[in-house]
């Protein structure tokens, strides 16, 4: 593996705070498609349900979810759905073809997301102000908010997966892996110079932190290694700096960070990360 990973030009940002675009989670045509049930809807219900790859747990094709789909395959997003690539407790994320290209599908499970974690990240966010306690709604919104924090960590200057198109709890993004196989992450590599991967980390921590964003669930797990270079994972749950809890997401995330590079060797703690990054709305 190549130990150099570059960063990105750092770009002009949006000034940092919570002037988001509002997440709108009424009913889509994809709710309606599902409800009408026509024919070439029904056939393509049929064949998702009917493939192999697709037997995944958790019932994550509900009729919805399948208007979904349908609707991103009737829009041009995606040809074809390939199998999992990843499966968790929130969302699973599935290959699939886009002309002559991979994507990557997210599909948040609406009846098993943990609505409970996921609150912690939502009080306080004032994008999640009229949606109120049901879940439906909450985890519409949570697909939208990835969708909009990934734009804002790409104009920030970060490698992430650039967002393509969302539908209802389904999220298009880029594929990051080689002929069908995901990237590998951190905590599956042995870095040959933690050094370097470091520095590019904390410089992806500080542009976030100055485009008004904390992660809050970063570590080695969400930071993958492709085309040689780092790219960033995982931000849906990401919240502004106003939010009430950010500090704490943040020192967390730099404990995590700073606590796997300490095990490649490196002289790193969570508070020294801590100050570096802060220091970049300061600058």
């Amino acid at each position: 593996m190549s130990d150099e990973y570059g960063l990105l030009d750092e770009e002009a940002t949006d000034a940092p705070g919570d002037e988001w675009e509002n997440l709108d989670v009424a009913d889509t045509e994809a709710d309606r498609t599902a409800r009408t049930q026509d024919r070439e809807f029904a056939k393509f219900r049929e064949r998702i349900k009917d493939a192999d790859q697709f037997k995944v747990e958790g019932g994550v094709f509900d009729e919805a979810t399948l208007g979904a789909l349908y609707k991103l395959v009737q829009d041009g997003h995606i040809d074809a759905l390939g199998g999992p690539i990843s499966t968790g407790k929130e969302a699973h994320v599935f290959l699939a073809s886009a002309g002559e290209h991979d994507v990557a599908v997210k599909i948040y499970r609406i009846n098993a997301s943990d609505f409970t974690q996921m609150r912690r990240y939502l009080e306080g966010d004032p994008r999640f102000d009229e949606i109120g306690g049901k879940k439906k709604a909450v985890v519409l919104a949570w697909t939208r908010k990835e969708f909009a924090n990934l734009k804002r960590a790409k104009r920030a200057g970060l490698r992430v997966p650039e967002p393509l198109a969302v539908e209802r709890n389904a999220l298009v993004m880029e594929f990051l892996g080689t002929d069908g196989e995901r990237a590998r992450r951190l905590s599956e590599l042995q870095l040959e110079n933690p050094d370097t991967a470091y520095e590019v980390v904390r410089e992806y921590m500080r542009r976030l932190y100055s485009a008004g964003l904390v992660h809050g669930d970063l570590s080695e797990y969400n930071i993958l290694v492709h085309d040689s270079q780092l790219w960033v994972l995982d931000l849906g749950q990401a919240v502004t700096i106003h939010h009430p809890n950010s500090r704490e997401f943040l020192e967390r995330d730099c404990e995590n960070v700073a606590n796997f590079f300490a095990r490649q060797g490196l002289d790193a703690d969570g508070e020294s990360l801590l100050a570096d990054v802060t220091a970049a709305r300061e600058d």
